[in-house]
């Protein structure tokens, strides 16, 4: 079974918005940062399988950013708060539009650190 929460990390001023399988992991997730929640990352485990396979996944990353990488019962200091499927659709496309935009596939890539 799906789950959707979003929960808030006060020190770097993000609201994550997660879907996770019934064992956890990830699926789908959100992040808007700042006092007017501007989009930051709306990455998708299917979307980027599919941008691996296809040698995209730089460009998939620089745009949208990448997957948590541990199931959710694994993180620390959040405190989930639950959404409707409704609630989570209407945060996915506002945040996975503005992060495409028009420029997808053409503009310059996002330099983002992932750690080694």
């Amino acid at each position: 079974m799906t789950h959707w929460f979003r929960s808030h990390w006060a020190d770097e001023d993000t609201w994550f918005y997660i879907e996770a399988d019934d064992e956890g992991w990830v699926t789908r997730q959100i992040e808007f940062r700042g006092p007017d929640e501007q989009p930051f990352a709306a990455v998708s485990l299917a979307e980027w399988q599919t941008a691996f396979e296809s040698g995209e996944v730089a460009r998939y990353g620089a745009f949208y950013d990448r997957i948590a990488e541990q199931p959710v019962h694994e993180w620390e200091g959040h405190n989930p708060q639950p959404l409707t499927l409704d609630a989570f659709d209407e945060a996915w496309a506002r945040a996975h539009d503005s992060l495409s935009g028009p420029d997808y596939g053409t503009s310059p890539l996002r330099v983002r650190d992932f750690g080694t």
